[in-house]
């Protein structure tokens, strides 16, 4: 499943295309276009046919924006991309832009010409995109222009063809309530709000109501389909029939009507008419789904997917389900530390480190009968200075050995039927140096913080996201990246709403799923992240206290560097976690290891650390 991306032909390929994309700009009447990551569906991951910016540019990376003007070229990145940025396009061609601080939409106001033209494709943006261009237009006089087509894709000769993934049922043994429970409860809803209907327009929300899963993009198991729910609790699902067998159809059959996606349109028109209210995202949904409701005389009433927040409240078979894909993932990850504990430095590449952890991966899923499904993202696996690139892709281009005394960084994860895993351990090969060790430890304090923090209801990721940090800026350092992302369950790797970050103002819930990951990158010499997945357990009495206080419980277990940690640095409560953290993870894992050796490993490496 591991798989190197090369969208290049030659190293200049951008200057081409960039030149053949502004030749039409004065057929199209703008003098802009804007090229989003993003597909149709709005999703991180997205299928071949569908990797415009990368065929554009070159840049790979899972979110970023191409402007492409008459006279400059831009990639807005956010600053986990910025080193790779840099390595991936031609730089004579494409400068880098500020994702965050100053996207699109802030750098047109600001620097855009007066008058300008800006051609987009309203399939490939959402409402909420649509209107902050419009208002950063507004105020240099300019216009936003809505394509007929997209002229990348009359530019992109071998374009490959939309996916037909297999389509499987998510059966209730892993998925804990029936797609037509979730169904009626969303039908309940709208007509309390005397809505007509609702778009799902998101893929991962498609999967989750219906439980259903699909295979069309890389790494997230859904399909590429959308729905339309009806307050009278009947449900069409736009889903390609190529896609679903002979026992999916049938299972589909009994809670909804199965329609090809271009009837999307026609049945958007049906439910619009004479004033339909239909529920929308404006988030995720693109303007041009809006737009067909609006022509058609409804109202697109905008508001949050009615599964996002459901999806992201695991209820108890998905985390335990969750719980038990991370026992085997951990069982895969100590086969996969025990090996590269015994090979010598230099001998082993970027690339064979990736293939052997998937390996152990598909080998522990055999022996415990839950097969690996995938991959749940590309495997970061950077050694040295490619460990600093946050999120590092590996190609026969930049594939190196892993030296002695330097930090390797491997970051991956896993798909299973009951759960979605995530994990990243950062290892010294050989004897590494006090700095390498003294900036693991101040980002295992951050780590530990997170994990150990008690709070109360109405707390959001922002508010816990400092604790990561504290440690790294006492020591005059941070991490551009947030400290978690939420997970799925057994979908994207990457969910929202819930986080933690200096962004997030969703309010974290008992059931939501996310990531612990603090890091530490300095270019060109060493990048340092530790994660486990971690999900917020229900509210505690603490003793002597005044109210009950949400935690976190962790789902992940597998050894961290001990050799890598300064004891002195941990204050006495940080060390207790550490050692106990370590007895949890030796006491859960050794049922699954059966091999000496790796067992032998298992124990030495979570041996307790003293003063």
């Amino acid at each position: 499943m591991f798989q190197s991306f090369d969208v290049t032909s030659t190293p200049h390929f951008g200057r081409e295309r960039v030149s053949a994309l502004r030749a039409t700009f004065d057929s199209l009447g703008i003098d802009a276009f804007l090229v989003p990551r993003a597909d149709e569906f709005n999703g991180e991951y997205v299928p071949a046919c569908s990797e415009r910016l990368a065929w554009l540019t070159g840049f790979t990376g899972s979110a970023g924006v191409a402007l492409i003007l008459r006279a400059q070229a831009i990639v807005f990145v956010d600053g986990r991309y910025v080193t790779q940025l840099a390595e991936q396009v031609d730089g004579t061609v494409f400068s880098g832009g500020d994702l965050v601080n100053e996207p699109p939409h802030v750098w047109l106001a600001a620097n855009g010409a007066k008058g300008l033209k800006l051609g987009i494709d309203p399939w490939l943006h959402s409402g909420a995109e649509v209107r902050r261009l419009e208002k950063a237009l507004a105020e240099i006089g300019g216009t936003l222009t809505f394509l007929p087509h997209n002229p990348l894709d009359r530019l992109w000769n071998d374009r490959p063809a939309e996916p037909l993934g297999a389509v499987t049922i998510q059966n209730v043994a892993q998925a804990g309530v029936l797609a037509s429970d979730k169904i009626a409860t969303i039908a309940a809803n709208l007509t309390k709000k005397n809505l007509a209907a609702v778009l799902i327009a998101d893929p991962s929300s498609v999967a989750w109501i219906f439980n259903i899963r699909g295979a069309d993009v890389p790494h997230t198991p859904h399909p590429l389909a959308r729905a339309i729910i009806l307050a009278d609790g009947r449900a069409e699902l736009f889903l390609d029939k190529r896609k679903t067998g002979i026992e999916p159809e049938a299972y589909l059959g009994q809670i909804c009507t199965q329609l090809p996606p271009l009837a999307l349109e026609e049945r958007l028109v049906a439910v619009s008419r004479d004033g339909g209210r239909v529920l929308i995202d404006p988030d995720i949904a693109s303007y041009a789904l809006a737009e067909i409701i609006r022509k058609a005389g409804g109202e697109a009433v905008e508001g949050a997917d009615p599964a996002k927040l459901p999806r992201a409240v695991k209820n108890d078979v998905e985390i335990n389900g969750s719980a038990a894909a991370h026992l085997q993932d951990g069982a895969a990850m100590v086969e996969f530390l025990y090996w590269l504990s015994q090979e010598k430095p230099g001998t082993v590449s970027e690339i064979a480190a990736a293939e052997r952890l998937e390996a152990a991966r598909a080998r522990v899923g055999q022996n415990m009968q839950n097969p690996l499904k995938d991959i749940s993202f590309d495997t970061i696996s950077g050694a040295g200075e490619h460990a600093a690139i946050m999120h590092y892709r590996v190609t026969t281009e930049t594939d190196r050995m892993i030296e002695a005394g330097e930090l390797f960084l491997i970051d991956s994860g896993a798909q299973y039927i009951n759960g979605t895993t995530d994990i990243t351990r950062t290892v010294g090969i050989g004897a590494v140096s006090e700095e390498h060790r003294r900036f693991f430890t101040l980002v295992l304090k951050g780590m530990i913080q997170i994990s150990t923090a008690r709070f109360p209801k109405g707390t959001r990721g922002c508010d816990l996201d400092p604790l990561a940090r504290i440690a790294l800026w006492r020591a005059g350092a941070d991490f551009a990246h947030g400290t978690g992302h939420g997970v799925g369950s057994y979908l994207s790797v990457h969910e929202g709403p819930q986080r933690i970050s200096r962004l997030s103002t969703q309010e974290l819930l008992p059931g939501m799923i996310l990531s612990n990951e603090p890091g530490y990158y300095r270019p060109g010499s060493f990048g340092i992240r530790i994660e486990n997945l971690i999900y917020v357990r229900g509210a505690e009495e603490i003793e002597g206290g005044d109210m009950a206080m949400l935690g976190f419980e962790t789902l992940t277990f597998c050894p961290i560097d001990r050799s890598l940690v300064i004891p002195e640095l941990l204050t006495h409560d940080e060390l207790h976690w550490f050692n106990d953290y370590h007895r949890r993870t030796r006491e859960a894992l050794m049922p699954l290891i059966h091999d000496h050796d790796v067992r032998a490993w298992l124990e030495n490496a979570t041996l307790p650390l003293e003063y």
